[in-house]
């Protein structure tokens, strides 16, 4: 009998939510988890385009890949996206709450209070609704999981996006918290994000020449990330290859940028 180095990173028999799924780094999630043999609903705020992206999914992996319209600021979308997800697939075992945004901010002396509101709104509440509405299938599910993008911007300085990076930096202590309120039940994760140059970023407002600069960062890698890296980084927590690992939030990010303490 061979050994099979890969067997616990499988997601054979997991049905998957994730948030934010339609494009960029939510799309190569689905993609990976789905590869790995699991059932997933893409949720996203544009129902068509995750419908279409599920389609591609399922086209290529030959697994069953759905999608469906959620503004996860609604409990209601929320509430009808579990109930579609157990309908299809008979339960849920994997939560990954991907769905995040935020705007440069034109002048950080002067943010309006509306925009922390909705910041939060978006990046911390809704992760929180959607882990505690799947919460009843998780509890019965082998090796349960939520796993969440995060963002590094939570972890260092970030005034041109503070709305956003604090926002983050709140989903990384109350996703810390509920890893120690469901130990033993349910694992609970997170990854720090880098710079993965997508299109969301001139979405964003960042001008050209940010991107320009982003595309080449002085990390230790040398290089901007890519879906692909943190859908990997997404596989290994999710899966039963890191069933000794909880409340964690795990840097992917290049390894920072380089420190030299006597110059070039």
């Amino acid at each position: 009998m061979s050994f099979d180095a890969f067997k616990d990173f499988s997601m054979a028999g997991h049905n998957v939510i994730i948030t934010g799924g339609a494009q960029n780094i939510g799309a190569g999630i689905a993609k990976t988890l789905s590869g790995a043999g699991a059932k997933v609903m893409i949720a996203d705020l544009n129902g068509d385009m995750a419908a279409e992206t599920a389609a591609a999914i399922a086209a290529e992996t030959g697994n069953d890949c759905r999608g469906m319209a959620c503004n996860v600021t609604s409990k209601d979308d929320i509430d009808a996206v579990v109930a579609a997800t157990v309908a299809a697939f008979g339960g849920i075992s994997t939560l990954v709450n991907n769905v995040g945004w935020g705007g440069r901010q034109p002048d950080p002396a002067d943010i309006p209070e509306e925009e922390f509101i909705a910041s939060y709104k978006l990046n911390t509440i809704s992760a929180y609704r959607m882990s505690m509405a799947c919460l009843p299938w998780l509890e019965k599910a082998d090796n349960a999981t939520i796993t969440n993008s995060g963002s590094f911007s939570s972890a260092v300085p970030a005034y041109d996006i503070l709305p956003y990076g604090t926002a983050k930096a709140a989903l990384n202590q109350m996703m810390v918290s509920l890893a120690h309120m469901l130990n033993k039940k349910v694992r609970v994760n997170s990854i720090l994000i880098g710079s993965v140059v997508t299109e969301g970023y001139a979405d964003a407002g960042l001008a050209p020449e940010v991107i320009e600069k982003l595309s080449h960062p002085d990390n230790l890698i040398g290089r901007p990330g890519s879906p692909q890296d943190i859908a990997n980084a997404m596989l290994f927590l999710c899966s039963k290859a890191s069933s000794w690992i909880s409340g964690q939030t795990i840097n992917v990010h290049g390894g920072g940028a380089v420190v030299r303490l006597f110059g070039a």
